[in-house]
């Protein structure tokens, strides 16, 4: 956490929020009438709805919208009619057993060497999300269970899922937008989740059901969702109380954002667009995303400036650069009460009174 103090955890955050915006806008550009139905519907939910519609208003923005969709004849159900009801979910030309020729050694190499540079970006991306989480949730979860138990689970998941052929299973920060929107943060809602996951992957059906969702439907809930990653980002820094007025935390917040977003659309010599900077390494190209370089940029300006104004204590690990329990506010009124318990015993000593006994609180 020395490195991740919040003046460098609070711009990563925002800036994953704000990189994904222009992805929810060409999202809903596809049908801006299905986006809206989704968006309005994800909003009334969430503020007027009763009961259970009021925790499941993204569920909610997604059937109202495929059914504007629908209306709008924006959907496809050829897919569906053709999709089988039971199928193996894995295909073994596409896994690591079946689909990887080992005998090219220098194939294999190359592959792994060009990853390790992804996952240093997917590593900064975990600790900002794990950072948004905890001051959504208002749980340290750096310290309980514990950053390294969370970059190993990060890390296991998207190694065993890759070895047959399953997207990364680290983290997003929409699930973030998720958690503020509808305020559960019980973790066995995504372990029943999984489960139903893990059944539902066995048909085709399925499947195809979720591919014939309309573009403008993800849009619009996007919409909503990327922007509270970025407020959630903008609430480390208040919570935390990052001066500003420094010149050092302004430079280090500057530098984050402008990397992070301005590199997101870089245009190389050759007039090839990619997202971060890319450099060559040998016969190797190396790409590292705009997120990436952004962090390590935030997080080597943050370890050279002088001027910290950020203590973190090895023996009390509980800063996540928010102040994420009520353990001050607690501190505070036993303070506050300590104080006017002293002020009534010395009033009753000028009055020559007995203070009657009060309760322990």
């Amino acid at each position: 956490m020395r490195y991740f103090p919040p003046v460098v955890t609070g711009p990563i955050i925002i800036a994953i929020g704000l990189g994904l915006a222009p992805s929810a806008i060409s999202n809903c550009a596809t049908n801006w009438l299905v986006a809206f139905a989704a968006l309005i519907v994800v909003i009334l939910f969430n503020i007027w709805g009763i009961g259970m519609m009021r925790i499941i208003p993204i569920i909610m923005g997604v059937i109202v919208s495929y059914i504007v969709a629908v209306l709008c004849h924006d959907v496809d159900f050829t897919p569906i009619k053709e999709a089988a009801w039971i199928g193996f979910p894995i295909h073994w030309g596409s896994t690591v057993f079946g689909g990887v020729d080992f005998t090219n050694s220098s194939l294999v190499l190359t592959a792994v060497i060009a990853i390790v540079p992804i996952a240093l970006a997917t590593m900064m991306e975990h600790i900002g999300d794990i950072s948004a989480i905890s001051a959504t949730v208002g749980k340290n979860y750096l310290a309980d269970p514990g950053l390294q138990r969370t970059l190993t689970g990060d890390g296991l998941a998207t190694t065993i899922a890759s070895l047959f052929g399953a997207p990364a299973n680290t983290t997003y920060g929409e699930n973030t937008g998720v958690l503020a929107l509808t305020k559960v943060y019980d973790p066995r809602v995504i372990r029943i989740a999984a489960c139903f996951a893990a059944v539902l992957s066995f048909s085709p059906k399925f499947a195809a059901v979720i591919h014939t969702i309309p573009t403008a439907t993800i849009g619009g809930i996007s919409f909503v969702l990327y922007g509270m990653i970025s407020a959630a980002g903008l609430r480390n820094l208040v919570e935390s109380h990052v001066d500003f007025s420094k010149t050092r935390n302004l430079i280090i917040a500057a530098v984050i954002l402008v990397s992070a977003l301005g590199l997101k659309s870089n245009t190389l010599a050759s007039g090839e667009a990619v997202d971060g900077i890319q450099f060559s390494l040998g016969t190797l190209t190396i790409t590292l995303s705009a997120l990436a370089v952004g962090s390590l940029a935030g997080i080597l300006l943050n370890a050279i400036l002088p001027g910290k104004d950020y203590v973190f204590d090895e023996n009390e690990p509980k800063d996540t650069g928010a102040d994420l329990s009520l353990e001050n506010v607690v501190l505070d009124k036993q303070k506050e009460y300590g104080e006017k318990k002293l002020q009534k015993k010395e009033a009753a000593k000028k009055l020559k009174v007995k203070v009657p006994a009060e309760p322990e609180e």
